[in-house]
């Protein structure tokens, strides 16, 4: 699988490919909640988790490139996490084992995703070109500004929220 994802375009979550794709000018999306981002229970959906320690912005602070935070409303309902088979996770070495309404019950078919509308919000862009040389390596403002990102994006996810009509539509 690594070798096919890199071939399509996928890298590794470093910061030298970070760094080195934002420096020629690439877009790279970053989630930085991780896998514990999409293996919340779903009565935590869109309370985001903790943003890791900021590779992300300080990637962004070295190459001086504007950070868009990016909300998704609609992705936390296509599988919807009622349980955890942690004792399964460690044997197959993955970090959980979703039980959904519809998987592991109906086999492979339990792997189709639920079908709900996605909104999907650009936010402003936060600038990092304004931030003396060596900003990355304060690690108060990496962890301010990493803050401010999740902040944003979790405000937009309540907006958003309030706003849909429904799941479905």
């Amino acid at each position: 699988m690594a070798e096919l994802a890199r071939k399509g375009g996928h890298t590794l979550a470093c910061a030298p490919d970070a760094e080195r794709l934002l420096s020629s000018g690439e877009l790279v999306g970053v989630w930085p909640e991780g896998f514990k981002g999409i293996g919340k229970p779903f009565s935590e959906r869109y309370k985001l988790q903790r943003f890791g320690r900021g590779g992300f912005v300080a990637a962004a602070l070295r190459t001086k490139t504007p950070i868009i935070p990016c909300s998704i409303v609609g992705a936390e309902e296509i599988y919807p996490i009622i349980g955890n088979a942690k004792l399964l996770a460690r044997l197959l070495g993955a970090p959980y084992f979703p039980i959904t309404p519809t998987f592991p019950w109906l086999g492979p078919l339990g792997l189709v995703p639920l079908p709900s509308k996605w909104i999907i919000e650009f936010g402003e862009p936060i600038r990092t070109d304004e931030f003396p040389e060596g900003a990355a390596d304060d690690p108060m403002l990496v962890f301010d500004l990493t803050d401010q990102v999740r902040e944003t994006i979790q405000q937009t996810l309540y907006r958003l929220l309030v706003a849909r009509r429904s799941v479905f539509f």
